[in-house]
């Protein structure tokens, strides 16, 4: 593929787009063996004494405090008392980790996510009211965008190519051994935490040592979600979702509820390969697409990839399933949103993609800036060019007559 060298340096939100072998599925399966006795949903243990709200009735009550601890852990967040990593909260180490986050997350919030959410409530109303699936390609770890934007989704399913990972059982580790975790953790979002964006070139080392688990629990922890369950699975061969198997899809479910509320939901998160190839080599993935209810759709960072036809598959499944479309010009061209279908608004400013897509510029797409005065203006940064004045997003929806 003449793209090779290229896919090895263009990156998703928060990770680069690599390729994938086909034994990959064998060595997820492998490395979480024995995680999966511990974040099967199985209800082994016996409910705290403490009376707990009837939603959470059928989920096991001490797992789910202790993954939520988990969670708060990784994420600089004070923990409940009766947790065992409560030894580690006059640890220099934690402490350090704890301010590094205090402060950077402050930045984040006052930046970036204070303003998407606002953004979110005066454009994406009708949207968010229904409750809907949202379906991320490209995604890596990037619960906290999507959870911005709607937070209100029933079921968020993120797809990339990056490993799940695991998360260890920090209540057993020395202190050496939760430094490093920590460290991980950090190195990991140092950059978006420091400058509310990963660049290209800080992408995707350290989530294909670890995967994209430890980070979604940061997320989670970081947006007040408590966990409830984790669990591996898998996409069999009729696009069911299943307990997690050999030569399947791998993934991963977090069952989540929101603080104040009482309605649990569902983060997915699929290892899989978006290509032509990879579609065509798991043909359930795009099954599984296409039972999906209607989604909304949303793509960040996106790296171009759908501009290629080598990412058409993906590409069509995406328009052709999709019920809304929210994406940065690094999602799809202008040129596949059929006007017979679409109905397209337009927000921020379009400018040149940065250096390294350079030869993804669309004229099109700035003949409609520049000839449309009252395109309304984005006060925070999203996509590749994350000035405030720089960015720009797309609201695509299905016109009612198709």
């Amino acid at each position: 593929m003449k793209y090779n060298k290229l896919f090895l340096t263009l990156s998703t939100t928060f990770i680069v787009f690599t390729s994938q072998s086909c034994s990959y599925n064998h060595k997820i399966v492998a490395r979480t063996k024995n995680t999966l006795r511990e974040d099967s949903l199985t209800i082994t243990s016996k409910q705290s004494p403490e009376k707990s709200p009837e939603y959470l009735a059928k989920f096991d009550i001490s797992k789910s405090d202790k993954l939520t601890n988990t969670a708060r852990f990784l994420a600089g967040m004070n923990i409940k008392q009766k947790s065992k990593l409560s030894k580690w909260k006059h640890d220099r180490n934690w402490l350090e980790h704890h301010r590094f986050f205090a402060h950077s997350w402050s930045k984040l919030e006052t930046q970036q996510l204070a303003k998407i959410r606002e953004w979110s409530r005066e454009n994406l109303t009708e949207i968010n009211t229904t409750s809907p699936s949202v379906f991320y390609p490209f995604s890596g770890a990037d619960f906290l965008y999507a959870y911005s934007l709607f937070p209100q989704a029933k079921e968020y399913i993120l797809v990339d190519s990056q490993p799940i990972g695991t998360v260890a059982d920090l209540d057993n580790l020395s202190s050496l051994e939760i430094k490093s975790e920590l460290q991980e953790v950090k190195s990991s979002l140092y950059p978006l935490l420091e400058s509310s964006f990963l660049s290209v070139n800080d992408r995707g080392i350290h989530f294909q040592k670890q995967g994209v688990l430890p980070i979604l629990y940061v997320f989670l922890a970081r947006t007040n979600n408590r966990i409830l369950n984790v669990e591996y699975i898998s996409i069999d061969r009729k696009a069911n979702i299943q307990p997690i198997r050999e030569d399947f899809i791998p993934g991963v479910k977090i069952d989540f509820v929101a603080e104040d509320e009482t309605e649990p939901r569902s983060l997915y998160y699929f290892s899989a390969d978006l290509s032509n190839q990879g579609i065509q080599e798991y043909p359930e993935l795009g099954k599984f697409i296409s039972k999906l209810d209607k989604p909304v759709t949303y793509l960040n960072t996106a790296s171009y990839l759908m501009y290629y036809d080598d990412f058409a598959e993906i590409r069509n499944l995406t328009l052709a399933n999709s019920n809304y479309l929210l994406q940065d010009d690094s999602g799809m061209p202008l040129k596949f949103f059929s006007t017979n279908k679409w109905d397209l608004k337009f927000y921020g400013k379009y400018t040149s993609p940065i250096a390294l897509f350079s030869n993804h510029d669309q004229p099109d797409l700035r003949r409609v800036y520049n000839l449309n005065e009252e395109i309304e203006p984005l006060n925070f940064g999203i996509g590749y060019n994350v000035g405030i004045h720089e960015s720009n997003l797309m609201l695509a929806k299905t016109k009612k007559s198709y």
